[in-house]
């Protein structure tokens, strides 16, 4: 359990930094943290990679292998790690060594999620105090009100959004201020990009998330809710 302490610190930091820039977010997160802060990324875009690893030089940056990413994402990640070398602080989690590409997600994708995110979250997140994700709120419903900065209780560690506020436009300008590759399944109608078999494009004026777990109502994967 947090303390009081840690508590009043969350919410002076929090309403400090709502309208800081993701910049200045992670770069407090980091100062704060040091060695206990660890960032996940789905490189569904460049962007939170690029943050951290040019604000947080010593932040981990933990991608979790589902087994079932699109080869465009794998794409992006070689592009990344080519551009920063050794600068670039990337760990692979995978799932338990017990689990195999199998067809789960046909018939139970909570269960799938489970064991392809959730459980190697856990492990990506042991022993850190703090974990820096990519969320924002022009993502969906379901994270219209995520905040900047929040004490997550399920994880027991401190949750720190630095691009929670940013638009799609902001997301573009970003990309292309720093010549950063696109996710070539961006152009292609994938605005919300995770495993192949629960993603598909979406259409005009849907819902941006309206491509994951399409036909059921299911909306996130576990590790944010």
């Amino acid at each position: 359990m947090p303390t009081a302490v840690l508590l009043e610190e969350l919410a002076d930091a929090a309403a400090r930094l709502e309208h800081a820039s993701p910049k200045q977010v992670v770069a407090w997160a980091a100062d704060r943290f040091g060695d206990g802060l660890v960032a996940t990324v789905s490189f569904e875009d460049a962007a939170l990679a690029h943050l951290v690893a040019a604000n947080a030089p010593a932040a981990e940056i933990a991608f979790l292998d589902t087994q079932y990413h699109f080869a465009e994402t794998w794409w992006l990640v070689d592009k990344l790690r080519e551009r920063f070398g050794d600068a670039f602080r990337l760990a692979v989690l995978r799932p338990d060594a017990s689990v195999r590409p199998d067809d789960r997600w046909l018939t139970d994708t909570e269960g799938c999620c489970a064991v392809r995110k959730v459980e190697p979250l856990r492990r990506a997140i042991a022993g850190r105090s703090a974990w820096i994700t990519g969320i924002r709120r022009v993502d969906g419903p379901t994270r219209a009100d995520a905040p900047v900065l929040q004490w997550d209780e399920r994880w027991g560690v401190v949750k720190i959004n630095p691009i929670v506020a940013w638009d799609d436009d902001d997301l573009a300008g970003y990309l292309l201020a720093h010549d950063l590759p696109r996710h070539p399944l961006a152009d292609r109608g994938y605005p919300s990009i995770g495993c192949w078999p629960c993603t598909r494009p979406v259409a005009e004026g849907e819902d941006k998330r309206a491509g994951r777990w399409a036909g059921s109502a299911k909306t996130e994967c576990g590790l944010h809710g």
